[in-house]
């Protein structure tokens, strides 16, 4: 549900009564994954998704039957051979869906925390016993936390304690502890919603690419800072969208700068006074991607003076180079979706090629839920 917070905050503030429906465990071919959420009011207004139209209508009717009797429950959502008619996913897929009316508890308190992009973890029972299903504990940085599961007294510090590591990971997904807060005995599923910071998109080279790739980067939710040595070329009026313009040394700021293991660095300087020592640094950062543009011929010549300043091949193979999938691209734009396209599929874990007539599987979000219980998908 984090991924509508801003609109459900606002529903908090105005005093309004809603019910949210959550993925909590896909299977197979399915269109949104664990914490993908629908929200309806009781006026009847819709926010938000969690299959992108298959369900919404049966997920829509069991929020308002939430509003209307309070209980919790968890419903799953397949595709039938059967039936061609049912409500089910098109794709083939299996989704499980948790819907709970939301009144009070620590959910004003991580819609605020999410909204005001500070980090911190809401975990809800999803599968165990009923009396005990949709509780929500709220987990902090500092492995604080608010509210309750009910249940054994160990329980609170166990959930606390696996929502906090996913926390620290940044992932969205389900664990199972056993009831009474131990490794063992009668299991029950909690679903953690990590909600973090942004993640970090850094630009090296303040040209007309770099200002296409600032927009893509915004786009796809990127907090994006545009770094480079040259003041005139740095400037608000040239990045207006970048939520960060640094006048400095490309390595020196990429040095004194916070990264984190989902930071992705695009060098698109092609100068080697400023890529050499830029990239000597970035290659050793525990960082999701390096990509630096030129062609074919820059490229061998920076992999020369990279090694002669003792870059190894094993950080080398880290270098994206020449940076994007090959599209053609040749304008800025589409440059900047070149890059943006392997950025995702190195992130999810993608091959880059065509979906028509491939055998590969088209979401690649980790392990999926088997059938016919609630897994963990990370």
């Amino acid at each position: 549900m984090l991924d509508i917070a801003e609109e459900l905050h606002r529903w908090v503030e105005q005093g309004r009564e809603f019910a949210v429906a959550t993925v909590v465990a896909v299977g197979g071919s399915a269109p949104r994954q664990p914490g993908a959420a629908l929200a309806v009011d009781s006026d009847g207004t819709a926010i938000g998704s969690v299959s992108g139209g298959c369900v919404e209508g049966a997920v829509y009717e069991l929020c308002q039957q939430a509003l209307e009797d309070g209980e919790t429950v968890v419903e799953r959502f397949g595709y039938s051979d059967e039936d061609a008619f049912a409500v089910g996913l098109t794709c083939g897929g299996v989704i499980d869906i948790l819907v709970t009316p939301v009144r009070g508890g620590v959910f004003p308190a991580a819609l605020a925390a999410a909204v005001s992009g500070e980090a911190a973890a809401l975990a809800r029972i999803v599968d165990g016993p009923t009396d005990l299903r949709g509780r929500a504990l709220l987990v902090h940085p500092d492995g604080t936390y608010e509210g309750g599961l009910g249940g054994h007294p160990e329980l609170d510090r166990t959930a606390a304690g696996e929502a906090l590591a996913m926390l620290d990971a940044g992932r969205t997904g389900t664990v199972e502890i056993g009831e009474d807060g131990s490794r063992c005995g009668q299991p029950l599923t909690l679903l953690v919603e990590s909600s973090v910071p942004a993640p970090r998109m850094i630009v090296f080279g303040a040209i007309d690419f770099a200002s296409a790739l600032v927009r893509v980067g915004k786009f796809l939710g990127y907090h994006v800072t545009v770094c480079d040595a040259r003041p005139v070329f740095a400037t608000p009026a040239r990045f207006p969208e970048a939520d960060e313009i640094v006048v400095d040394w490309p390595h020196r700021y990429l040095e004194s700068t916070e990264v984190d293991g989902r930071t992705v660095l695009c060098v698109l300087t092609h100068d080697a006074k400023f890529d050499v020592p830029l990239l000597e640094a970035a290659l050793k950062l525990p960082v999701a991607y390096v990509g630096a543009m030129g062609s074919r011929r820059t490229h061998e010549d920076r992999n020369k003076r990279l090694r002669e300043v003792g870059v190894s091949d094993l950080e080398l193979a880290r270098l994206r180079s020449p940076i994007g999938l090959d599209l053609g691209a040749r304008t800025p734009e589409e440059t900047a979706l070149s890059i943006a396209a392997e950025i995702v599929a190195n992130r999810r874990g993608g091959s880059g090629t065509s979906l028509t007539g491939a055998h590969t599987p088209i979401h690649h979000d980790g392990p999926r839920a088997p059938d016919g219980r609630i897994g963990s998908v990370a």
